[in-house]
């Protein structure tokens, strides 16, 4: 299992969720959350497999947060 941490000063949860609902069809992931962060745990059938989707979903919700916040379309 990997998991992931998106501090919440910095991530909105709703680019998270998006991001889980984007890249729940290759593994399967759970969300969480602490005082400070969004956690996202997700395993898949494969290690590589694992890392890729884990990569792939932080990279995606890190695009989904910048472009929220310079109003990009």
């Amino acid at each position: 299992m990997t998991e992931l941490r998106f501090h919440r000063d910095l991530y909105d949860g709703e680019t998270v969720d998006e991001a889980i609902k984007t890249f729940e069809r290759f593994a399967t992931i759970e969300r969480a959350e602490d005082d400070e962060h969004w956690i996202v745990r997700l395993s898949a059938d494969a290690p590589p497999r694992e890392r890729r989707v884990a990569g792939e979903l932080g990279n995606y919700a890190l695009g989904l947060t910048i472009r929220r916040s310079t109003g990009a379309r």
